[in-house]
């Protein structure tokens, strides 16, 4: 499909136009980023894609359905410098709330069009992007709805493993999010992420937000 070959020329990763777009150093966060909990729903299919594009699969003509997002950042050091070479895993539910896991209980249908999964290299500046969607809350118990959140795992010789998740700013569930507000205010707002309106691209609609990650170094 030719919207997404588009997408994929412009992500982080080909080192191209719109991805080499400066980023405002004052977001730079150096404070190492919180780990949280990996959670049940690591992928357990056979991953036949995992492309910056979560958005449209090969061969499929329709989009995933959802709102969606391009997310953007950089993986650097505590010292605030890019680390190039990072590997960069990340996974979500759908839009209904439902993981591509054998194990998920959520009776929420999958979306065959979505991706769910992807696994990037951060370029030399230590940039990546990917184009996904918000996903679906879901109930994590009877009382307990979880929020809207994007897995990540980033792994590089010389730092520490780091799997963490990511939150969108604003929404209902994060106040009473119980994995969230373990942690401190400011790991808090290194998590969160607010995403803001920007121009469409043919005609697709989306919000754009940045997400830095600080690894320990060894």
């Amino acid at each position: 499909m030719k919207e997404r070959r588009d997408f994929l020329k412009k992500t982080l990763i080909g080192a191209s136009a719109l991805a080499a777009a400066p980023l405002k150093a004052q977001n730079l966060v150096c404070e190492p980023t919180a780990p949280q909990t990996e959670g049940p729903f690591f992928p357990d299919f056979d991953i036949k894609e995992s492309d910056a594009d979560l958005v449209f699969m090969k061969g499929r003509p329709q989009r995933a359905k959802g709102e969606i997002v391009i997310l953007r950042g950089i993986v650097q050091n505590q010292m605030c410098k890019p680390v190039e070479g990072a590997i960069v895993e990340l996974w979500q539910a759908c839009a209904t709330g439902k993981y591509n896991h054998r194990s998920d209980p959520n009776p929420a249908k999958l979306d065959p069009n979505f991706q769910y999964y992807a696994k990037l290299r951060t370029d030399s500046k230590g940039r990546f992007q990917v184009r996904t969607i918000i996903p679906g809350a879901y109930p994590a118990t009877n009382d307990w709805s979880r929020p809207p959140h994007i897995h990540f795992k980033i792994s590089l010789r010389g730092f520490e493993e780091l799997t963490t998740q990511m939150y969108f700013k604003g929404h209902p569930l994060n106040k009473g999010d119980r994995i969230l507000r373990s942690l401190s205010p400011s790991e808090r707002k290194n998590v969160i992420v607010d995403f803001k309106p920007t121009k469409s691209y043919r005609g697709l609609e989306h919000k754009k937000g940045l997400f830095n990650i600080t690894l320990n170094q060894l």
